[in-house]
């Protein structure tokens, strides 16, 4: 039954020939990015940022004070960079900080003395 219906799918999926176009405001002259002259260097900027917001994860699970200070501090520069360069706030970047200060209240402050 199951290969049965697995092929019915199969065929009715393949049998479809219909032509995907996108609507006209997605286009090379998009309404968004019409006034926004981003840097070449920002996207490596952001990448870097968020590799140091990586280690700076890393670090706290080894239980190092300098990735404590350095994920709030990263994640921050990131928010600056998107809202300073593309004029858009991140939220993801807001319930991150949330977050971090969840998990310091509940995890860092307690253990503080065991972070070298």
């Amino acid at each position: 039954m199951k290969k049965y219906l697995f092929s019915v799918l199969t065929l009715i999926c393949m049998s479809m020939q219909g032509q995907i176009t996108m609507p006209k405001v997605f286009s090379n002259h998009m309404v968004l990015q019409r006034d926004i002259n981003i840097p070449v260097w920002y996207f490596y900027l952001i990448f870097a940022v968020d590799i140091i917001g990586l280690l700076s994860i890393v670090g706290i699970y080894f239980y190092r004070k300098i990735g404590v200070i350095l994920f709030p501090v990263a994640i921050l520069f990131h928010f600056y960079l998107h809202e300073f360069y593309l004029s858009t706030m991140l939220y993801s970047d807001l319930f991150t900080l949330f977050s971090y200060v969840a998990l310091g209240l509940l995890a860092i402050i307690p253990k503080w003395k065991f972070f070298k």
